[in-house]
C-alpha cells in the first residue's frame, strides 16, 4: 500500500511539474482560458461585448423567472393554509408577457444585427487574399496590392516524433504552420474564401473572424488588426481524419515589414518561374520531392513510406509509385474518391512531378526505366 501511494505520489509531482511548464501561447489559447480572447480588431471586441450582454439578459430572466417561481412556491404553500387561485384571463399580464418580450429581443438584435452587418462588410478593403481549404492544409493567394500574385501553401509545422509522443511537445504544438499568411497591421483585409475538397472554417478568435469555406462557393470576410504580432487559430469545422492538424497562423506587420517581405516574395516568384518544357535532373526532381514529402505527407505515409496499417496504404513497394508513371500521376490529380487521398492539383507542375520523382526513387522502389523520373511537361499534359 505504501509503494503504490509512493508511486501514486511520484505521478501527481511529475504531472504538476509538467503543469507547471505550460503557458499562454503568444496568439493563441491561455492556461485555463474559459472565455473569450480580447482581439486586436474592433470586430472581436465587438463580439465579447455582444458575449457579455447576452449573457448578462439570459441571467437576469433566469433570476427573475426562478425568483418569482421558487417565492411564490414557498409563500403561497397548501401549509400555509393558502388556496390555488382560480382565473381565467388577464389581460394586462397577457400584454406584459408579449410586450416585454419582444423588447428584450429586440434589445439583444439591434447590437447583433449591427456586428453581423459590419463583419460582411468588405467595401473599401485595402487588399485581397483568397484562402483555400484543403485536407488538410491551407492555401493562399494575394489577388492585390504588393503581394499580388504570390501564392503559398500552409501545413502544420509540429514534428511528427512530437505528435506521437516521442518527443516533449514544443510551445507552439499543433498551433505552428511552416507559411504563415503575413498582413500589414491597420489594414481593412479581405478574405475571398472557399474550399478544393470538403467544407472547412477559416477562423482565429484574436482577429473576430470565422467563415465557413465551401466548395464552390466563395464567401467573404474582413478583418482590420490595430496590433502587431502573431495571431493563431484552426480549422473549426470538421473536415476528416487530420481536423485537428490544420491550424492558421497570422503575421501581422508593421508596414515597412510588410513591404519588405512582399518585395522578397515577388523576387522569389520571378526567380521561381519554371518553364513547364524545362528538363530537371533527377537529383533535382528528389531534392524538391524530399521537402514536399515531409510536409504534405509523411503524417500519412510516414517517414519510412510504410504508411499506417488500416488507415493509410505503404508507399514502399506500392504497385502505383512502381507501376506506370501516367498512374501515379492520375491518382495525385485526381485523388481517390472514397478514401482520405486527396487530389493536389493545387500544386504546380514541377512540384507534382518532383514529389512523384522522390516517391519512385525511396525506400525499395528504385523507379521503372524511364518512368523512374517524371517530368512538369508530364504533369502538364495530364492535367
Amino acid at each position: 500500500m505504501k509503494l503504490k501511494k509512493g508511486i501514486l505520489a511520484c505521478a501527481l509531482m511529475a504531472s504538476g511539474a509538467t503543469f507547471a511548464q505550460v503557458q499562454d501561447m503568444p496568439g493563441g489559447p491561455g492556461v485555463n482560458q474559459l472565455n473569450l480572447p480580447i482581439g486586436v480588431t474592433e470586430i472581436s471586441r465587438n463580439i465579447v461585448w455582444l458575449h457579455w450582454l447576452m449573457l448578462v439578459i439570459c441571467l437576469v430572466i433566469f433570476v427573475a423567472v426562478f425568483g418569482v417561481m421558487f417565492y411564490s412556491i414557498w409563500a403561497h404553500r397548501k401549509s400555509k393554509g393558502h388556496k390555488a387561485a382560480t382565473f381565467h384571463e388577464h389581460v394586462g399580464v397577457e400584454i406584459a408577457w408579449t410586450v416585454v418580450p419582444f423588447l428584450i429581443v429586440i434589445g439583444m438584435a439591434l447590437p447583433a444585427t449591427r456586428t453581423v452587418v459590419a463583419m460582411k462588410d468588405t467595401s473599401g478593403s485595402d487588399m485581397t487574399i483568397k484562402v483555400t481549404g484543403y485536407q488538410w492544409k491551407w492555401g493562399y493567394e494575394y489577388v492585390d496590392g504588393q503581394a499580388k500574385g504570390v501564392s503559398f501553401l500552409s501545413n502544420l509545422s509540429t514534428p511528427l516524433a512530437q505528435i506521437e509522443n516521442q518527443e516533449p511537445k514544443g510551445p507552439f504544438y499543433l498551433m505552428e504552420v511552416d507559411n504563415p499568411l503575413v498582413v500589414p497591421v491597420g489594414k481593412k483585409v479581405r478574405l475571398q474564401i472557399t474550399a478544393g475538397d470538403v467544407i472547412h472554417s477559416w477562423a482565429v478568435q484574436s482577429l473576430g473572424v470565422k467563415q465557413d469555406a465551401i466548395p464552390g462557393f466563395l464567401r467573404d470576410t474582413w478583418f482590420r488588426a490595430e496590433v502587431p504580432g502573431t495571431y493563431r487559430g484552426q480549422c473549426s469545422e470538421l473536415c476528416g481524419k487530420e481536423h485537428a492538424f490544420m491550424p492558421i497562423v497570422v503575421e501581422v506587420l508593421p508596414e515597412a515589414e510588410y513591404v519588405a517581405w512582399a518585395d522578397g516574395q515577388q523576387k522569389i516568384l520571378a526567380h521561381g518561374k519554371v518553364d513547364p518544357n524545362k528538363e530537371w535532373s533527377q537529383q533535382e526532381l528528389v531534392t524538391a520531392g524530399t521537402k514536399l514529402y515531409g510536409s504534405m505527407c509523411v503524417s500519412c505515409h510516414q517517414a519510412n513510406g510504410a504508411g499506417i496499417p488500416g488507415a493509410f496504404p505503404a508507399l514502399d513497394g506500392s504497385k502505383i509509385v512502381k507501376g506506370p508513371k501516367a498512374e501515379n500521376i492520375a491518382i495525385l490529380l485526381q485523388g481517390k474518391p472514397g478514401t482520405a487521398m486527396q487530389s493536389f492539383a493545387q500544386l504546380s507542375d514541377s512540384e507534382i512531378a518532383s514529389l512523384i520523382t522522390y516517391l519512385r526513387q525511396s525506400w525499395g522502389n528504385g523507379g521503372n526505366g524511364q518512368d523512374a523520373v517524371v517530368m512538369p511537361a508530364d504533369i502538364k499534359a495530364a492535367r
